[in-house]
């Protein structure tokens, strides 16, 4: 096959590369130009993207002796991982931009050009497996699914995969822990072995999003309230606040009880956060919306394992679809579910599907 290895920079993206070549495809590395002013993110960024990152992943190819190109995809980068994120935080929402990037960018834009310029294929470093299953009639189905690992599993953000994607990609790390790639790296001579990992928001080289909202969206000075409406607090933007947040509210007033409050609910429309107990968190029904199926839509009421967050725990659930919004209920009560999370749905280790949470409630009536 002609693949082309997604090649960020980092170690694992470098062997991923290195091992499709030992499986004996045609390998071209491509890192993808994201950020639109990647030469000012020097060596101290968390995040990635960086005009190091183009160089380490240079070096690499040149190791593997495999032709390299930068893509330019900036400008749609900014379109659909960044600008989104923005509305997102602007109407009151909790997103996931490493999701919104896997769908829009590494599997729509980068595998749509791979496709148009005659790739079979494309391969990143991700942790997660493809597994090769057979159907009843001898065609043969790919299924994703989670990484032996699962301290690095990165299946939850895959979750917008759908089946025609899942047939053109590859991820050769899903059967390996990371110590074992870091060594791998050193005995292939990979100058980032050792590299530190990326962490946080890519497009937020410092970590700090309230910063960047702040910034990025101005002032806008509200209210915190309690549930009962009386105003406890000031905030300089609700977009600043997501559900399940303790600290940094800055309360004026303490709860009568002297127990610690939480934001319980974003209201955009008023400007408005609301804090309460913690005993207001717990949520088990979630309806979501933008669904996306790996496979094939489930029919009915089906028994999963749900994951709201990218290293969240799994729960036991009971889902439902209803054209593009599905409907979970959980087994249990789970805390801090914000409206914009992804929950993902799993059967046992495969991965059915993911949709983008709109609400979420208590529900105290058994699901038929």
């Amino acid at each position: 096959m002609r693949v082309v290895a997604a090649m960020s920079g980092g170690v694992d993206s470098a062997v991923a590369a290195a091992r499709m070549l030992d499986a004996g495809h045609e390998v071209v590395g491509v890192h993808l130009a994201l950020s639109q002013s990647a030469a000012t993110l020097r060596e101290s960024a968390r995040g990635c993207c960086t005009i190091e990152d183009a160089g380490d992943a240079r070096r690499v190819a040149d190791v593997l002796g495999i032709p390299f190109y930068v893509w330019d995809m900036a400008a749609r980068f900014k379109r659909d991982v960044v600008d989104d994120f923005r509305t997102e935080y602007a109407a009151g929402r909790t997103p996931n931009p490493c999701l919104r990037c896997n769908e829009k960018i590494k599997f729509a834009a980068l595998l749509d050009k791979a496709v148009a310029l005659g790739f079979d294929a494309v391969a990143t470093g991700h942790y997660a497996q493809v597994v090769e299953a057979r159907e009843p009639d001898g065609a043969v189905r790919r299924e994703l699914h989670r990484a032996v690992d699962p301290a690095k599993d990165q299946s939850y953000v895959l979750g917008v995969l759908d089946a025609d994607q899942l047939a053109r990609s590859f991820f050769p790390l899903g059967d390996t822990t990371k110590p074992q790639i870091r060594r791998e790296a050193a005995e292939r001579g990979f100058y980032v072995a050792a590299k530190p990992d990326s962490h946080d928001i890519c497009f937020i080289a410092d970590g700090d999003t309230r910063g960047w909202l702040g910034r990025e969206l101005g002032a806008a000075p509200g209210d915190i309230v309690d549930t009962e409406g009386a105003v406890v607090g000031s905030h300089d933007g609700a977009f600043a606040y997501t559900v399940g947040q303790r600290r940094g509210l800055g309360l004026s007033r303490p709860a009568p009880d002297g127990q610690p409050r939480y934001v319980v609910e974003v209201r955009p429309d008023t400007n408005q956060v609301v804090v309460g107990t913690a005993d207001l968190l717990g949520v088990n029904a979630l309806t979501a919306d933008h669904a996306r199926w790996c496979g094939p839509a489930p029919e009915g009421v089906v028994s999963v394992g749900a994951q709201v967050r990218a290293h969240g725990a799994e729960y036991a659930a009971r889902a439902w679809a209803e054209g593009e919004r599905v409907h979970v209920r959980l087994d249990e009560r789970v805390r801090g579910v914000a409206p914009g999370q992804s929950v993902v749905l799993y059967d046992r280790t495969r991965v059915v599907g993911s949709a983008t949470i709109a609400a979420a409630s208590l529900e105290r009536t058994p699901v038929a």
